[in-house]
């Protein structure tokens, strides 16, 4: 399996961002698509809980 190296790679992996909650102004129907309007390291950051276990099986 192909893996993604770069210099500073483990201090990323240990870097633990502070969390940011998403705000849910608009939805349509029980879809889970998003639109997220923002800074995007904030977006990323407010992404990590709920995709948190799939990142694991990428590093």
């Amino acid at each position: 399996m192909p893996t993604f190296n770069f210099l500073g790679k483990d201090k990323v992996i240990q870097h633990k961002p502070p969390f940011h909650f998403l705000d849910k102004k608009y939805s349509v129907g029980n879809s889970e698509n998003m639109i997220i309007h923002g800074d995007n390291l904030i977006a990323l950051k407010s992404l990590l809980p709920k995709f948190e276990a799939r990142l694991s099986a990428f590093i």
